[in-house]
């Protein structure tokens, strides 16, 4: 019975590295076809396949050496080394691809023996996924700009290599603010902004106000509803699709929110995420109201035309990530004491007052630090200060429309305001 399970352990990991290469050597059957270029490629389905069962033969002929493996990779290698060099004086072609194909392939069979099957199956999945998506990443490569690379540089430096760096040492006894918590804050909020910069101008790049508006509030909803008010002043008929982006992008400032405080407070997002729920599926109701108002408006129903946008900054510029860090700072200091010196009352009164600025380091400052007051009322400040926050953004939107969108964004907050008091009252 022993020796049939081992039996049929080696048969299934044989079946796997044969199968795996199989599909691996009909990916690049379908490539040299698609690109007409089989009469000078060194095998595909076939040939990929027998490298595979090679590769697998002499791995376990080693009986627990490796030397069989080795040598015969190290021959491997030095026949697409002649290959290669047939195809660079003869062909004219200088790529690779195929090669490092054929080598993973001849590396699964250790892969399988040794690992569980799911790591040979996503190594397989990368090299179809890398293999198929040639033509999209010459396409994607060609829209970026010169930028985009020095900003991911960016982001893995603020990362990956000062984060760590950074001492956990407290520069004021019982604030929680340490130069770790500070930076740590920056990241965090650089790194969802710059996913959503991304977002919009690589994926969304031509989208509608609608999409605009729920990308946008991630980045930023203030910057977004700004931006909506002048593009509605702009405008003539009716605006109602702008009202309902402007409300998308405040839904998705709570969305943020609820985000950052799974990342620094889990528990207390798992006390109460419904009340973000609830906020947000109320701004989304509005925003459906006044988005197929127009469809109804319209005798015509018309696709929605693209939102030109004035470019943004990108939030990993230096100064973007300094001011941030130092409104972190004074948010902190300020909550420390206010605490101190007002207690309760201090933080509510503080809470909406912050409104009016950007809240998002008052609200990680909240999520970050460990005050010594309740949870309900970290989530009262918090629900405050971006009911507060909001309101200021549809005030915005009123100002920069030239009161064009003053109705609606008043009719819209009033039910907003609404349902937010009857969380407070109720819930907190």
């Amino acid at each position: 019975m022993e020796t049939n399970d081992i039996l049929s352990s080696d048969l299934l990991k044989f079946v796997l590295v044969t199968l795996m290469s199989l599909v691996i050597g009909l990916s690049q059957r379908k490539l040299y076809l698609k690109e007409e270029d089989s009469k000078h490629a060194f095998g595909a389905d076939r040939t990929f396949t027998l490298i595979g069962i090679l590769g697998y033969i002499l791995y376990v002929a080693g009986s627990g050496s490796i030397v069989p493996f080795l040598c015969g990779g190290v021959t491997l290698t030095l026949l697409f080394v002649a290959y290669y060099i047939h195809k660079i004086f003869v062909q004219k072609s200088y790529g690779i691809t195929s090669i490092v194909i054929a080598l993973i392939t001849y590396c699964l069979a250790p892969v399988v023996c040794e690992k569980d099957p799911w790591m040979a199956i996503l190594v397989v999945v990368a090299v179809l996924i890398l293999t198929e998506m040639k033509d999209k990443f010459i396409q994607f490569t060609k829209s970026m700009n010169d930028e985009e690379f020095i900003n991911l540089a960016k982001f893995m430096i603020i990362a990956g290599v000062v984060l760590p760096m950074l001492p956990k040492t407290e520069l004021i006894e019982g604030s929680g603010l340490t130069p770790y918590s500070i930076w740590l804050a920056t990241v965090v909020i650089s790194g969802i902004s710059y996913a959503s910069y991304l977002v919009k101008k690589y994926v969304f790049k031509d989208g509608g106000v609608i999409i605009t508006g729920i990308l946008g509030g991630i980045y930023s909803s203030t910057a977004t509803c700004i931006i909506l008010g002048k593009k509605a002043k702009d405008k003539n008929g009716d605006l109602s699709e702008y009202v309902a982006a402007i409300f998308c992008s405040i839904a998705m400032m709570y969305f943020r929110i609820l985000i950052l405080l799974g990342i620094f407070n889990f528990e207390l997002m798992l006390q109460y995420w419904y009340l973000f729920a609830i906020m947000i599926v109320t701004f989304a109701l509005v925003a459906l109201y006044f988005y197929t108002r127009k469809r109804r408006n319209q005798s015509v129903v018309q696709e929605s035309q693209a939102l030109e946008i004035e470019d943004e900054k990108n939030p990993l510029e230096f100064k973007v990530a300094l001011l941030f860090a130092v409104l972190f700072v004074a948010f902190t200091i300020i909550t420390h004491y206010a605490l101190i010196y007002f207690g309760d009352s201090g933080l509510r009164v503080l809470s909406v007052i912050v409104g009016v600025t950007d809240i998002n380091p008052f609200i990680i400052n909240l999520f970050q630090t460990q005050h010594t007051v309740a949870g309900s009322l970290l989530i009262l400040a918090t629900f405050q200060a971006m009911i507060s926050n909001s309101f200021v953004n549809m005030v915005y939107g009123v100002a920069f429309s030239g009161k064009k969108l003053l109705k609606d964004l008043a009719l819209g907050a009033s039910v907003i305001c609404a349902v937010n008091i009857l969380i407070l009252v109720i819930f907190l």
